[in-house]
Order: structure tokens, then sequence, then C-alpha cells
């Protein structure tokens, strides 16, 4: 087995395992940590301008002497950054950040602002040839469907919180007519022992000769669900990746499925999103 490609509604096809990057801090950490994920086999970069890195995933692409079009760089728009025009030039400053050409993946961060604006300019951006690929990004409330059944470009993907504790299949319902995928953050549920500690990700793990967290991963990649864990350690990043050498069976993945408790590890009320997500703006 090897990395695995998900064919998305608009026929790209993504690399549905990435390199996370929440939360790393801008120059070499977040730098090295892509080059050595790049070198081990990841094709997949997930950033954000409000990560505040973007700079440094541009350079490792840069500098990883792999051709540009065989890795996939995702990124995201903050609400600051939403409306007609403003989002195009919000597009144009990343593209200087970013500096590798053109953005594989651009997302609209959080669902407050004018994502309705902000949408049509990147249906533009994708016609101009300046993004391939346009989705959201923690848009769970009635909003989704505002952007879907307005869309000309219907969202390739949506980024929400989701693990085996917070499987998504209500969502996943919602997203199935307009071929829109699951991304996850949070994919082995924010690191939390209980999850991974499961009896079933234990016995699992004993049987394959794994962790339990490469379990977890792989029990996302037969869901058919991208992910993108988090790391700058160079083993952990080696070992996340290690999942394509071995397949779970129907059976094990419905004792997965059933540990599902409907358990987030992060939430934000809409009202409080408002405030909340209008209130900052990502420095350039």
């Amino acid at each position: 087995m090897s990395q695995t490609y998900i064919t998305l509604n608009n026929g790209t096809k993504i690399p549905q395992f990435g390199m996370g990057v929440y939360m790393v801090p801008a120059g070499d950490a977040t730098k090295n940590a892509c080059m050595y994920a790049l070198k081990m086999g990841y094709r997949h970069i997930d950033t954000a301008h409000a990560y505040q890195n973007e700079r440094s995933v541009g350079e490792a692409v840069r500098e990883s002497g792999i051709p540009r079009e065989e890795i996939w760089v995702t990124s995201k728009l903050w609400p600051s950054e939403y409306g007609e025009g403003k989002t195009m030039e919000g597009i144009d400053k990343m593209l200087e950040r970013l500096d590798i050409g053109y953005i594989d993946l651009l997302l609209l961060h959080q669902q407050v602002g004018d994502y309705m604006g902000a949408w049509k300019d990147l249906e533009k951006a994708v016609e101009q040839g300046k993004v391939k690929t346009i989705g959201l990004s923690n848009f769970e409330s009635e909003r989704l469907e505002e952007i879907c059944e307005a869309a000309t470009v219907k969202p390739a993907v949506l980024q929400v919180e989701c693990h085996p504790y917070f499987q998504q299949n209500e969502l996943k319902k919602r997203l199935a007519p307009y071929g829109t995928v699951i991304e996850a953050w949070y994919p082995i549920g924010h690191g939390d022992a209980d999850l991974i500690n499961e009896p079933v990700f234990t016995e699992l793990a004993e049987k394959y000769g794994k962790t339990n967290v490469q379990i977890i991963l792989r029990w996302h990649i037969q869901e058919g669900t991208i992910i993108f864990p988090k790391s700058t350690n160079p083993q952990h990043i080696k070992d996340n990746f290690d999942i394509f050498d071995f397949e779970l069976t129907g059976e094990e993945m419905e004792r997965i499925r059933a540990v599902d408790k409907s358990v987030r590890f992060f939430t934000v009320p809409l009202e409080q999103q408002e405030t909340q997500f209008t209130a900052w703006a990502p420095e350039d």
C-alpha cells in the first residue's frame, strides 16, 4: 500500500494524508517539520493565514526538490478577509506569502462575516487559475447549505472536528448531495487519553503491530476522510505516515464506529463566533 488519494467533486485528486501546521511557530519549526514530512513521502500540507506560518510552508515546498505539481497545499482565509473584492485582495496577498505559484485548496476558515461575498471571489480565483479547488472550514450551521445552494462551484471539502468520538455522520449526510468530502481536524481527538486508549484500539494495535494512534489514523483513511495530524517530532511524523501497509477488516471498522459518543473537544457557539472571530485579524 502507499499514500491514498481521493477524487474531489471537481475531478482533482487530493492526497488523503497530510501534514498539519496549526500552532507550529513560523520559521524553522514549520519549515523543518514540513521538509521532513515531504522527505518521508507526505504530499499535502495544511496551513492558514491565521496560523501565521504560510511563508515557512512556502519555503519548505520550494526547497524540497519535489516538483510543485506533486505537492498539495491547503490554506484558509480569515473572516477579516471576507467580501467581494476584499477576498481577492486577501488571495493575492496569500499567493505572495506562499510564493508557490498557485493554491491547491483554499477554504473559508470560519462561518461568520461576509462569507457569501467571499465565496464569489473564491469562484473568480478558480476561473483565474490562482486557486485550483475551494471549500469550507467549520461551516456546520445552516450557513453550510446557504453557500452550497448558491454556489456555482460547490465546496469540494468541509474541514471540521472529526474523530472516533465525534464521527460527523449526520454532517456527512448533509454533504452527500454536493459531493463534498470531510477533512478532519483533531483526528485523534486532541490527544484525548480516553479516546486513544479505547480497548478496541489497544487490541487492534497489538494485532497489527501498530500504535493506537496509527489504528485511529488508518480508520480515518478507510472511512474516506482526509486527515493531517500535526507534529514537529520527526519520529512522530514518520510514525503517523506508517499506516499504509495494513488494512482493517469490515468488522473492525464497525467496532470503531461503535465508539462514537457525539463528543466534541472544541466548541464555540455561533453567537460567540460572530464576535470572537470577527474582532481579530491575522497579520500580513
